[in-house]
Parts: C-alpha cells; structure tokens; sequence
C-alpha cells in the first residue's frame, strides 16, 4: 500500500527547474533512501511534500490526501527531522520534546524517557546551549516519540557523532518493524545501504534511477581478486574489465556485473588458487552516475 506517491512532480522557481517531473513512492513498512549530492533537488522535494512549497506540476498524495491542499491534516501523521534544526532558545530540550510531541497528538512519556538516555541527551538545558549535534537529536528524539505512520527524514544524522548514528539506525529499524514507513534523504551512502530497501537517486533535479539495491547493482561493477597456478593471461581482451592491476597477492580488476560469468570461465583453465569478489556498493553506483558530471558543476557526494 502506498502511503506517499509523487507523479511527474515539476517545481520551478522563475526560469529555473529546480524539479524535473520527479515520480517517487514510498509505501506501507518500507524505508526508502532518497540520495544525490547537495543542490541535486533532495531538499525541495521534501519542502512540497511537506506542503511548504507549492508544485509547479504534478501530483504529490500522501496518505491518498493532497499534499498542498490537505498539508495540515496531513502533519497529524507525519515526523519531519531537518538537516539543521532550529530550536527557541529560551525553551529546555525536554520542553521542545513535550511540545512536538503533543502538537503530534502522542502522549507515550515512556518512550520519549528511552529515547532520551539512548540518545544520551540532557533535557534540562536550555536550547541556546546546544551544540548542533545536540539540536538534532532533541528533534530525533520527538519524531521518534510519536505514533507517525510516515517519518520524513532530511540528513537527519547531520551533527551527530558515529555512536549516535548507530541509536538513529536501530531506531528507523524499530519503526520499520512496527509496520510504519521512512523516506531518507542522505549523502551518507553507507547509512543508506544499511536501512533501505529501495533508493532513488537524485542528479540536476531529476530522478536518474530507483530500484532495490539488488536492482541497482546490475549497473555497476564487482571488484576482484585472482591468483592462479599458471600466469593467468588475456584478461584485458575480454568484455567488461577494468582496472587490471598486479600485486604480489595476485591479479585484481573490476568486471561488469553482467559479465562475471565469461571471466570465471576464461579463468578456471589457469588453477584458481584464489578468488575474491566484493559486491559493488551503493557509493560505487553512485559515483558511477556522477563521473561525467563535474563539467555540469555538479559536484561529487559532499
């Protein structure tokens, strides 16, 4: 069931198309990753679906209701984190906490006493006294403590330090097992290979491609490594290999996924000693979007 769906969604701002007829879903249980360097669109896209920006064109439902239209009926359900949290300075993080958390209409103090040590925040400070870091997680802390069905996270671990990524992680997972669903904007690849189950990638304010990650990765390249009884020859003929380089550990070069099974058959005839293989990860099919893209003035992954 798909709980938020956007169909050719355009946005332009004067001449400018900051969106380009964007088709994204995210439905019930699932968590999907929405990546693309910064200035790719990732952070517009969500202010329309938040109902902050109106579309130019198209059609954005979440929870089968008019994301401009129905915008406040709509937050009822909904948990947003922001890459950069602004907070009042003159309220106590805990204060901040009881406020969104009752503007959500959820009243569980247990859960938000959980997620406060797990976070290992002091909620008795006075906001003007946090570091970004802290910031962040006083709005962590209150989206993950109400009854959403849909979280909508913007870089939500921008600030936060490694040990405090890995809390934000078990909590998106907590979320998925209760049947509710995420949609992650990230330049922080590995997090999103981790709890994802499709991503969208996001280049010039255009969807470029999106899929599971098993989808994704017929477009990238495996990395190997070889050692064989007899000099193993005539690799660089074959279709598909890049990189070929010698070491003392053996022979490593990268193969086009599709490929892979004419290389282990020109192989074998040289006594495989041994045959390591890594799977592309979600950077190498990132990147591999991205290598022409520096003549744009599109940068790489910031």
């Amino acid at each position: 069931m798909s709980l938020l769906k956007v169909t050719n969604l355009s946005k332009k701002f004067g001449k400018f198309t900051a969106l380009d007829k964007i088709n994204l879903e995210v439905n019930k249980g699932e968590v999907v990753g929405f990546i693309g360097p910064n200035g790719a669109g990732k952070s517009t896209t969500i202010r329309v679906l938040l109902g902050i920006l109106k579309a130019s064109d198209g059609e954005v439902k979440i929870f089968n209701k008019d994301a401009w239209q129905d915008a406040v009926d709509i937050h009822k359900n909904i948990a947003y984190v922001p890459g950069d949290v602004n907070l009042w300075p003159n309220l106590t993080g805990g204060e901040v906490i009881d406020l969104f958390v009752k503007l959500n209409g959820t009243t569980n103090k247990a859960r938000r006493e959980i997620l406060i040590k797990k976070f290992d925040l002091d909620p008795s400070k006075k906001c003007r006294t946090y570091s970004k870091g802290n910031r962040q997680k006083v709005a962590l802390v209150a989206a993950f403590s109400s009854d959403a069905d849909l979280f909508i996270l913007d870089e939500p671990t921008s600030g936060l330090d490694p040990l405090m990524e890995k809390v934000f992680q078990e909590c998106v997972m907590d979320v998925k097992r209760q049947g509710k669903s995420v949609l992650l904007s990230s330049h922080i690849l590995s997090e999103v290979e981790k709890l994802c189950d499709r991503v969208s990638i996001i280049r010039q304010g255009k969807i470029i491609e999106s899929g599971s990650l098993s989808e994704l990765r017929h477009l990238t390249r495996t990395q190997m490594l070889v050692d064989t009884k007899m000099p193993l020859t005539g690799l660089n003929e074959l279709k598909g290999i890049h990189e070929i380089e010698e070491s003392e550990h053996g022979i490593s070069f990268q193969v086009d996924t599709e490929q892979m099974d004419a290389v282990i058959k020109h192989i074998s005839p040289f006594g495989i000693v041994k045959l390591e293989s890594a799977p592309p990860t979600l950077e190498d099919l990132f990147m591999s979007h991205y290598e022409g893209a520096k003549d744009t003035g599109v940068g790489g992954v910031h």
